[in-house]
């Protein structure tokens, strides 16, 4: 899932898309409004992390624009100013919740999880194909209950054709979905990745063609039902998240927390400044 990240606080952005890459998301980011529209009137984005104070254009106004051209993705506001009336004027303008500076990153990514929930009227807590299965929360992938240890990019190429279970995807689609704008490689990257998923579906007992080729077309997941497992699946051993994923976890806690000083003076001027 793509989300944009709207900040003028260069430091807090490199933060909020250190966690929000961690958690597998595919992160864009924008320092300021205008910035940010242009963004949107060219891709496609599942969320957007909008702070209130913005130069150019601010973020209560990005918003109502937003919803003026109809755009349906999530929209959650970062501010400042935790009153009700700061508050009822974001979700007046389009916004579906907000998030008060200094915030706790777990609270951050519930809040996310939620509102992508909350868009996707077929959501699933976990998704599954046949014997297998992905756990977007905990980020455990078993086949017949055999662990499948994913980089981050197989896990969101996984994730995605399983969100999207009876389509075919072509390259610039999944380049455009899984990868950020700035950063997006080619054709090769995308075989590349299919190439290591199908390796580590083999290893488990996983039909090779789970993913297949829709030749001229792309890729898709291969109907269930045309599937024979032709490989005999492992004895069955416990899924655990990787240890270096929590390590991972447990620095970006620590480089937040050197920020949550700069916020509090953020904060602490906008209270000022509006009373």
């Amino acid at each position: 899932m793509k989300i944009l990240v709207v900040e003028d606080d260069a430091a807090i952005t490199s933060i909020l898309a250190l966690i929000l890459s961690d958690q597998n998301y595919t992160v864009e980011v924008a320092s300021d409004g205008e910035a940010a529209w242009e963004l949107i009137a060219v891709y496609d984005y599942d969320l957007l992390l909008l702070d209130v104070m913005l130069p150019k254009l601010d973020g209560i106004s990005l918003c109502r624009r937003v919803r003026a051209h109809h755009y349906q993705m999530s929209i959650l506001l970062i501010t400042g100013l935790g009153s009700s009336n700061d508050k009822s004027r974001g979700l007046d303008a389009g916004a579906d919740d907000y998030i008060v500076k200094p915030f706790d990153q777990d609270e951050l990514i519930a809040r996310i999880r939620a509102l992508l929930r909350r868009s996707r009227t077929t959501f699933q807590s976990v998704l599954e194909w046949g014997s297998l299965r992905l756990d977007p929360v905990t980020r455990e992938v078993t086949y017949a209950e055999q662990c499948l240890s994913l980089s981050p990019k197989e896990f969101s190429i996984l994730e995605f054709f399983l969100r999207n279970g009876h389509r075919v995807f072509t390259y610039s689609v999944i380049l455009d979905q899984l990868w950020a704008y700035e950063e997006t490689p080619g054709e090769e990257a995308v075989r590349t990745h299919i190439k290591g998923l199908r390796q580590k579906f083999r290893k488990v007992g996983a039909p090779t063609d789970l993913i297949e080729t829709v030749y001229g077309l792309g890729y898709r997941l291969k109907p269930w039902e045309l599937m024979v497992d032709s490989i005999s699946a492992p004895q069955a051993t416990p899924c655990v998240v990787a240890q270096p994923q929590q390590q991972s976890l447990s620095a970006l806690s620590q480089i937040w927390d050197r920020f949550k000083t700069r916020v509090d003076e953020q904060v602490r001027i906008l209270e000022q400044a509006s009373t």
